[in-house]
């Protein structure tokens, strides 16, 4: 039971990580903020761009712990004497929350640099 408590909670970390990322990188993209928000929600998102390399920080080293549940030996296993329960799942969504998270970041980066 313990097992599977640690598989939701590292799927759940990454799913929010991802959300996390994703609101953050719409802060940054002004074009949209606009669009979306008026100028005056825009003027107020854009004053939220200096916590960008903070949360690029939080996201690597949450996926980091996200990475490390998927892929670490159980201790019930380590003497390599039982079959280890399957993880695929949890890495499937590790690597799609490093996918969208790298996106969103080379998105923010690149547009905080064009202005």
């Amino acid at each position: 039971m313990g097992e599977k408590r640690r598989v939701i909670g590292a799927v759940g970390s990454a799913v929010g990580l991802s959300g996390f990322a994703a609101a953050l990188g719409f802060c940054c993209a002004a074009p949209w903020a606009v669009t979306l928000l008026g100028v005056t929600g825009a003027v107020a998102f854009a004053r939220l761009a200096f916590l960008l390399p903070y949360a690029l920080i939080a996201a690597i080293a949450l996926l980091g712990v996200g990475f490390w549940f998927a892929y670490r030996r159980p201790a019930e296993c380590a003497d390599r004497m039982c079959v280890p329960k399957s993880r695929r799942a949890l890495q499937w969504v590790v690597w799609i929350a490093t996918v969208m998270v790298g996106a969103l970041a080379v998105i923010a980066v690149s547009v905080r640099v064009t202005f």
